[in-house]
């Protein structure tokens, strides 16, 4: 018999997670096919974009499983993370990461959003468990293939929203589903960030910098069109430019959404449509980048037991009009923020306004099941655990995709109708160009 002192590392850390989680691990062998570690061992990673927010996910797990390999094309960041992850083996392409280190069990995605669906698909195809960065993918299409491989892979698979794990989505969800605010009409949702998630609204650049020396720059554009490099794409500042990024929709909409489309079951909308600043700047800036403000509207018609329901989507300084039941001395639709319109009571946040009215009706019925942490539940999920709450297949893959949607009516004028069945739009071709784009040479899904 071991006591607790003579337990070794290995079996600690599957206590922990089996505590922690609630499920029943299940070795991976069973779930994976021959060769696959016991889930009592440490998980073997491989970081894809390690620069940025991927130098956070790479760090925050690095103390609990093991970084076996690092993948950027920038070789200052492979460098510095190399130090903190010697034992890492290094590569700046991540198809020959994936095709050449055979011992990784999961791969975390965090490039710019245009490379998230190849590496990703890749990944899945592999059998690797994945954890991807938001808005999971680039392109409706994507998006609708992405949720189809993650279910036929059965493999753990978590998008990077890390509030889907959190108390507050919890109690909005409970407040829905509780009948307590009533039946939801609207859900506001928006982003007005102190200086923008980058910059927006602007041309192509003409002039053509030297590309600094240690980046590779036919690596960092993907599976996207070949253009010069200049500073204004990296780093950071591509989430402006439609070719890279998803603008301040697709860097914020996963967030602010995920909580309402698990509360409401939400499915595919009937029409979307938008307006924004972009409108009267011409083509050559709203083809090429994302605007500085905008407007964006879902119809959800009615199913089952949910009413017919509108979402809205405000950016850049845009918000709806301030809810009369709003104490005067507070902020409204400032930084990142949700506002939920029930026939009973509305709800700004997680709580229910005005403040003397959420003290009346108090907390809703806890009937939902709490996380043990975003990074905890995918963990979990990937020794054999139930799936984690932004698995690609239940969730964000769906999410993604009609968030996107908003992205195509951004750049297309008028109300797009949507049929969800044949991922395509039934009265605009031009709309439907932008629901698959291109890839470049030598990428694919």
């Amino acid at each position: 018999m071991k006591t607790t002192n003579t337990m070794n590392r290995r079996e600690m850390i599957a206590a922990s997670v089996t505590a922690a989680a609630s499920v029943m691990i299940v070795p991976r062998h069973v779930l994976g096919g021959p060769g696959q570690k016991a889930p009592s061992e440490k998980l073997n990673i491989a970081g894809i974009g390690i620069g940025g927010m991927g130098s956070g996910d790479t760090q925050s797990c690095g103390g609990s499983e093991n970084i076996v390999a690092l993948c950027d094309v920038d070789q200052g960041a492979l460098e510095r993370m190399g130090k903190k992850f010697p034992n890492a083996k290094q590569f700046a392409d991540f198809r020959k990461m994936l095709e050449e280190q055979k011992d990784i069990d999961v791969v975390f995605i965090a490039t710019p959003d245009h490379c998230h669906a190849v590496a990703t698909m890749m990944a899945l195809k592999m059998g690797k468990h994945v954890h991807c960065q938001k808005p999971l993918t680039h392109s409706v299409y994507e998006a609708r293939m992405i949720g189809k491989a993650a279910a036929e892979a059965k493999v753990a698979t978590q998008m990077g929203n890390f509030g889907q794990a959190g108390e507050e989505a919890r109690l909005v969800c409970e407040y829905i589903q509780s009948g307590m605010i009533g039946t939801v009409r609207e859900i506001h949702g928006g982003s007005n960030r102190p200086g923008g998630i980058s910059p927006r609204g602007i041309p192509r650049p003409k002039d053509k910098p030297p590309c600094p020396p240690k980046l590779n720059w036919d690596l960092w554009l993907g599976p996207s069109p070949e253009r010069p490099y200049h500073p204004c794409y990296h780093p950071f500042a591509w989430r402006g430019w439609w070719d890279f990024g998803t603008g301040c929709l697709g860097d914020i909409g996963c967030h602010e959404f995920s909580k309402v489309f698990k509360a409401l079951k939400l499915g595919h909308p009937a029409w979307v449509e938008a307006c924004s600043s972009n409108h009267s700047l011409g083509k050559e800036i709203a083809n090429e980048s994302a605007p500085l403000a905008s407007i964006t509207r879902w119809y959800f018609p009615k199913e089952g037991d949910r009413e017919a329901l509108m979402l809205y989507w405000w950016d850049g300084g845009l918000r709806p009009q301030r809810p009369e039941e709003l104490e005067p001395d507070r902020e409204f639709g400032e930084n990142d923020w949700t506002y939920i319109v029930g026939d009973k009571a509305k709800i700004y946040g997680h709580r229910i306004i005005p403040e003397s009215k959420q003290k009346e009706i108090g907390r809703p019925p806890r009937t939902l099941e709490r996380s043990p942490g975003h990074w905890q539940e995918f963990f979990a999920a990937c020794r054999g655990g139930k799936p984690a709450g932004a698995d690609f297949a239940k969730h964000s893959a769906h999410l993604a995709e009609v968030v996107l949607l908003g992205n195509i009516a951004l750049r297309t004028p008028g109300r797009l109708m949507w049929d969800a069945e044949n991922l395509k739009f039934t009265n605009n071709e031009k709309a439907n160009a932008l629901i698959n784009p291109p890839y470049r040479q030598g990428y694919s899904l």
